[in-house]
């Protein structure tokens, strides 16, 4: 993860909430009164959000001690402990809303992405994300990702050519739309196809597409046209693709499955935090 980027993302977030000053912080608490936040799972699944609380906190007082329980990747239950962080009150309080929220969001897509990978244990298939992220969290997203054992599909429209129904449309046919993007990008650029039937399919393999990716096909279908596929071409299968499907689709002989499910449509994972003021030795859920 790009720290410089992701600490800039914070500082944004930061600013979005607390703006002028926190009016109930600072009107309740004094700069000097500490305390303390453990972080705790409040169900089962795949915990992810370090750099958020280490990099988080830092940002708001360079005074803060953070004691990490778990690391991204690591699987957590209920009740488990995922980080304490002890400083001033004013910036724990400051804090907590923007990096809890976070933390949630990314810990739900590593817990999803790591459901999906398990699904197709046992298949050649690998799992990958889509852009279908929330727009400026795309690198938490697709870092979470990563953390619960998928792979990442393209970052964005500058890193790959992937040719749609409609750029294949304005552009004539798949035929055209390729030659025309061979002609102008470097030998390291890959260039996709999506595909809806048979014809375009052989029109894609003519045309000397890099990947092929077969847009709302069931998995039979896909079973079928695979053969005419040559072993220089990658697959994908896209579209329609549930949990419920998904097992089906890797025995298909695909070789990636893109979700947009993992990052557009997660529920947050549910985890709390609980205070403490220093010298109580009582916890307080907050």
């Amino acid at each position: 993860m790009n720290i410089i980027k992701l600490e800039e993302m914070l500082k944004q977030f930061f600013n979005e909430d607390i703006g002028d000053g926190d009016l109930s912080s600072e009107f309740i608490f004094s700069a000097k009164q500490e305390g303390a936040f453990s972080f705790y799972a409040k169900e089962s699944g795949i915990f992810c959000g370090v750099p958020i609380i280490e990099h988080g906190f830092l940002l708001l007082d360079r005074s803060m001690e953070i004691q990490l329980n778990k690391q991204d990747g690591d699987a957590v239950a209920a009740g488990d402990v995922l980080a304490v962080i002890k400083g001033p009150l004013q910036k724990l309080l400051m804090g907590e809303r923007v990096i809890l929220n976070l933390i949630q969001r990314m810990s739900a897509i590593a817990t999803a992405t790591h459901q999906a990978v398990q699904k197709i244990k046992g298949t050649h298939a690998k799992i990958c994300d889509t852009r279908k992220t929330i727009p400026g969290l795309r690198m938490l997203d697709k870092y979470a990702v990563r953390i619960g054992g998928a792979y990442n599909h393209r970052h964005g429209l500058y890193d790959a050519i992937m040719l749609k129904d409609n750029h294949i449309a304005f552009a004539g046919g798949i035929t055209k739309a390729v030659q025309i993007a061979r002609a102008k990008v470097g030998h390291t650029v890959k260039i996709e196809v999506e595909i809806e039937t048979k014809a375009q399919l052989e029109e894609a393999i003519t045309a000397g597409a890099d990947i092929i990716m077969f847009d709302n096909r069931s998995p039979e279908e896909i079973r079928a046209w695979l053969p005419t596929v040559p072993p220089s071409i990658a697959t994908e299968a896209s579209g329609g693709i549930t949990f419920e499907n998904l097992q089906a689709y890797a025995q298909s002989g695909v070789q990636w499955i893109s979700l947009g499910s993992l990052t557009h449509s997660v529920t947050a994972f549910d985890i709390s935090a609980l205070v403490q003021m220093k010298g109580d030795r009582s916890l307080v859920h907050y």
